[in-house]
């Protein structure tokens, strides 16, 4: 009942009395469950209908509720709504479609999730089977992807270019400089993967530290995981679950978790944000805070 008088109340002043009459029809249809979510479809369904009237499109639902419609309603030069005001009105006006069911609906698409790191002992097995090698060059090759995946991060275009004078012993650790991409950047490796590393580097030396002759070739570490000889009771080594790893070492040993717990943060769309207005550090703190991840 409650609902249904803040609804036939509703009488305001700032629109005309048919965008009013329409904000109240279309409301009445969306059949919202509280007066607070009332008022604000109501709000919503008036800015709507305001701007509807003002281009001289008609108001019915059938022709303002589109997203066409709504989004040009909501449009910066449109409106002088704020942007959380925006982002809010559009929000109800598509609730309020989507309970008018205008238009069709919306196509459920899934979300990628991050792989799954892998254990101590699963990076453990697959340097075992780089030793395993029949070839030092394999071996060598082998050993370094397992390293730059799992203790660099590197995966793509960043790992198929990195040469063998690009893994550096300095600042207090080693570090991989990946240069060209499109994030060139110096990254500390984890402190149990630098002899491995400067080994397959020292190989390396100018040439391409997980083989191959162009940094541009496609699909190079493909043949090398499935390559691996004697490791039938493994399953192929993924590059992306090398990287996951690395992050989750990393996000470990920075108390990521913590903070994030803290400040009742689930989702890190906005930490970039917040970088943003950091100092960036200097290569040997960044070094002695990443390279001496433990689990």
């Amino acid at each position: 009942m409650e609902v249904v008088r803040v609804i036939e109340r509703f009488r305001p002043n700032t629109v005309s009395p048919a965008v009013a009459c329409f904000a109240r029809d279309v409301v009445v249809a969306a059949a919202p469950e509280t007066p607070v979510r009332a008022k604000a479809f109501l709000f919503a369904a008036c800015r709507l209908g305001a701007f509807c009237e003002s281009v001289g499109l008609e108001l019915s639902p059938e022709v303002v509720l589109c997203d066409s419609v709504i989004e040009r309603s909501c449009h910066p030069k449109t409106t002088a709504m704020s942007q959380p005001t925006r982002r809010t009105v559009r929000s109800n006006l598509r609730a309020i479609a989507r309970e008018l069911r205008v238009g069709p609906p919306p196509v459920a698409l899934g979300r990628e999730r991050a792989k799954a790191p892998y254990s101590r002992a699963e990076i453990a097995s697959y340097l075992a089977l780089a030793d395993a090698q029949p070839t030092q060059s394999r071996r060598m090759r082998a050993s370094a992807l397992v390293c730059l995946g799992a203790g660099a991060g590197l995966v793509g275009a960043d790992l198929k270019a990195v040469r063998g004078i690009d893994v550096i012993s300095r600042s207090g650790g080693v570090v991989v400089c990946v240069r060209g991409g499109q994030h060139p950047r110096v990254v500390p490796v984890l402190r149990r993967h630098h002899e491995r590393l400067l080994a397959g580097a020292s190989f390396a030396g100018t040439g391409l530290l997980i083989g191959g002759t162009s940094p541009t070739r496609r699909n190079v570490t493909t043949p090398l995981t499935a390559s691996l000889a004697g490791g039938a009771e493994f399953p192929r080594m993924e590059i992306a679950r090398l990287r996951a790893t690395w992050l989750c070492e990393v996000a470990r040993a920075i108390g990521l978790r913590a903070f994030m717990d803290a400040a009742g943060i689930t989702c890190s769309q906005r930490l970039g944000d917040l970088v943003a207005h950091l100092a960036p550090p200097d290569e040997a703190g960044a070094v002695s805070v990443l390279s001496g991840a433990r689990r």
